[in-house]
């Protein structure tokens, strides 16, 4: 090859040769674009993630205000003022707030006595005068967790439970899986069922129960802004499932114990086995030696633990 021909050539070879070495250049810039990129993603997950799990605060109120209709938390306070005033009912309303000041829930309280609540969930229905005549008679108190749309339908129900010194508590307006909602809908539920409970004639509630015991951070931030506690429950007595009054009965003795909350139904369908088990639950209650009670009187006597771990759902459950 001539002089001017390896001249010309020369700069070919020299890009040839070079181009292994800036493809490793490009390969390690774009490695470490790479490694900001992925970064950005994990801090902004783990920000979301430490967000989303903190512990809902009254302080709250401002950004929950901006997830529900506009004015509803003032609306449900107004309610529960004017409808407190003017009901009849057993409830008292300081120790829900005590058990408030250091938590959300009760599932169980403490063993200070041989305390045991007996709680109705899914009326008012065809069956509720019945369970309420059996409660009478035996002289038992007890707590109704009410969905809004049945108490339109049966309000002097809702009102004979009132008047009779039973407590009322909110169970949503129509029974739906809560932590598979949002929030504005979720707000919807508790408050529209606390509006139907204070239309029949009792007040505005101060406890509530979740359907299925399903609930998540928005539905504990609700709760707190109105000042209701998260109401669960110790033992399930499956009597939705009817299986039959012995096993109602077993289920109801053999799970007792101080601070118990017995869970039943007196709506939602066929109660008749309820109906039937509940007179041996209180005779079997009381000969072990236990004092049937109200969610607040049990929140008087036997507070839950101040030490309990925070609450969680016990979805899949009846409620």
């Amino acid at each position: 090859m001539s002089e001017r021909g390896r001249r010309r050539e020369a700069p070919r070879l020299l890009l040839t040769h070079d181009l292994p070495v800036r493809r490793r250049r490009r390969a390690r810039r774009r490695a470490v674009w790479f490694v900001l990129l992925l970064f950005a993603v994990v801090a902004a997950a783990v920000i979301v993630v430490v967000s989303g799990s903190s512990s809902p605060r009254s302080s709250d109120r401002s950004t929950l205000d901006s997830r529900v209709p506009a004015g509803g938390l003032d609306r449900a306070a107004r309610h529960r003022t004017r409808h407190s005033a003017s009901a009849t009912s057993g409830i008292a309303v300081a120790p829900i707030q005590r058990v408030l000041s250091y938590t959300s829930y009760v599932r169980v309280g403490t063993a200070r006595r041989r305390d045991v609540a007996l709680t109705f969930d899914d009326g008012p229905g065809p069956y509720t005068p019945k369970v309420l005549a059996v409660l009478r008679r035996l002289h038992a108190p007890a707590t109704f967790f009410v969905i809004g749309e049945w108490a339109r339908r049966y309000p002097q129900f809702v009102r004979s439970e009132a008047r009779g010194g039973f407590e009322v508590g909110d169970h949503t307006e129509t029974h739906p899986f809560m932590s598979l909602l949002p929030a504005a809908v979720q707000w919807a539920q508790i408050v529209d069922a606390g509006d139907a409970i204070a239309r029949a004639g009792a007040p505005f509630p101060h406890l509530w129960r979740p359907p299925y015991g399903a609930f998540d951070a928005a539905s504990l931030q609700i709760l707190r802004a109105l000042g209701m506690l998260v109401v669960l429950w110790t033992v399930d007595t499956s009597d939705y499932a009817r299986p039959g009054l012995h096993r109602i009965w077993y289920t109801a003795l053999s799970g007792a114990r101080p601070g118990a909350i017995i869970l039943m139904h007196d709506g939602g369908g066929n109660r008749s086995e309820t109906v039937a088990a509940l007179p041996r639950i209180i005779a079997g209650l009381r000969r072990r030696g236990f004092r049937l009670v109200t969610i607040s009187q049990l929140l008087a006597n036997d507070p839950p633990p101040r030490d309990q771990p925070p609450a969680r759902p016990l979805s899949g459950l009846a409620g």
